[in-house]
């Protein structure tokens, strides 16, 4: 019984002594510490979300040009795709305003399948119209374009501005890479965090 209590009264002087010595160690840090006025990199900056603009900056369709005349016949349209390797395209009048979208599943159910010669049919006699499509504006986020691509089974956005012109076009793969992109960022800035290489704190 004796031996209990000595053990005892031990144990707790030892709590005792490494409570002290943590709470010395946590004063300091927190001490030595920069205030907020000098904070460099901080820690909300990874919650702020990735929009369409980002995704169109990282897609193939920035460096390219997706539009082509609606009264263009679908043959043109074909080999535009196949020769920027990509999967559709923005339809425009005369003065270059958007009239609708054509894809490679136009192509294939509109003209192989019905066996019409896409050399003799023009690209407005199958394309999706402005009235029909959907589009997303740049400050649109990320998840919000996948939704309206999971929602109305569609794999490319054309972009809007404020004004309501077209300014760009993304996929599902330009949406896929930003997304994986902005989590390996996420990722990398809470491993310095906790490795005290950056975070709230702004050190290197």
């Amino acid at each position: 019984k004796r031996k209990n209590i000595m053990w005892s009264r031990l144990s707790q002087s030892f709590l005792r002594r490494q409570g002290s010595q943590l709470a010395a160690v946590t004063s300091s840090r927190w001490a030595a510490a920069p205030t907020t006025s000098t904070f460099r990199r901080p820690f909300t900056s990874i919650e702020q979300a990735a929009t369409a603009d980002d995704a169109w900056k990282k897609s193939g369709y920035v460096e390219i040009d997706y539009t082509i005349h609606e009264d263009a016949f679908v043959y043109d349209a074909v080999q535009k795709l196949a020769a920027y390797n990509i999967g559709c395209l923005v339809t425009v009048d005369n003065d270059g305003k958007m009239t609708g979208i054509i894809s490679e599943r136009d192509y294939v159910s509109k003209i192989a399948l019905l066996g019409r010669t896409s050399k003799e049919t023009q690209i407005k006699e199958i394309s999706t119209k402005a009235a029909n499509m959907i589009t997303a504006k740049l400050s649109d986020s990320v998840e919000d374009c996948m939704t309206k691509m999971l929602t109305k089974d569609i794999r490319h956005l054309p972009l809007q501005d404020g004004d309501g012109e077209v300014v760009g076009m993304i996929s599902i793969k330009d949406l896929v890479k930003t997304v994986v992109q902005e989590k390996e960022m996420k990722i990398q800035v809470l491993s310095n965090f906790a490795l005290g290489k950056g975070g709230s704190f702004g050190s290197e």
